[in-house]
């Protein structure tokens, strides 16, 4: 781990893409900037490890059952694929 200290308004860059700048400080609180591409996530650790559990959880459930294959349409208007030109001449105003 890199320990560096930076005073009010003093930045650090990273990869020089992303800065991050020290804002104000009050006692043990520091507010931090961060200026980051939008393709680059930036969380809160609570919050990052929160997205990770939540993601690890939703590899390991259980998968649902598979669904029976659909048959062919019953009618010709059922065979119609839907697109909002057919979607209007098919519907009904209220």
């Amino acid at each position: 781990m890199l320990i560096l200290s930076r005073k009010t308004g003093e930045s650090l860059v990273i990869d020089g893409r992303i800065i991050v700048k020290i804002i104000r400080t009050d006692g043990d609180t520091v507010k931090v900037g961060i200026e980051a591409p939008a393709d680059i996530p930036v969380h809160r650790q609570e919050v990052y490890d929160e997205i990770q559990k939540a993601n690890r959880e939703a590899a390991t459930r259980v998968p649902l059952p598979h669904l029976p294959a659909l048959g062919k349409p019953k009618s010709a208007a059922a065979s119609i694929p839907f697109s909002p030109a057919t979607n209007q001449k098919n519907s009904k105003t209220v």
